[in-house]
């Protein structure tokens, strides 16, 4: 068996914190982190096969439009890295803005199906 792949998983909904045991299961070493802030330094650090975060838009974010884009800015660098965001579909328009400026290889409405979810990392375990 190929040695484990990285992946870091940014969560900030509580409702998705259930998918690390699926990541475990595909052969993925798993780091969790909880603030959008610390994993930028993950992704720096880890430089991770594959990075799974929660996407957030807010209508207040003064400079922004989401959680992720430090991450994803930080993760640029890093072709290698697989990019997968979990959205709400509400926030497809700012999503799609984001994604247009910055990398994201696949994104996956929540509530994420976990077939779509294992098809997905599945495809990039390889």
């Amino acid at each position: 068996m190929p040695p484990a792949k990285k992946l870091l998983t940014l969560i900030e909904f509580v409702g998705h914190a259930k998918f690390p045991a699926l990541y475990k299961q595909l052969g993925f070493d798993v780091t969790t982190e909880w603030q959008a802030r610390k994993a930028v330094s993950l992704v720096r650090k880890l430089q991770p096969d594959v990075i799974v975060a929660d996407f957030y838009f807010q209508a207040d974010f003064r400079d922004r439009l989401s959680n992720l884009e430090s991450v994803l800015a930080t993760a640029q660098p890093f072709p290698e890295t697989k990019i997968l965001v979990l959205y709400e579909p509400e926030s497809q328009a700012a999503l799609d803005k984001v994604r247009a400026r910055l990398r994201i290889d696949a994104a996956l409405p929540i509530p994420v199906q976990e077939d779509a979810l294992r098809k997905v990392l599945s495809g990039w375990r390889q």
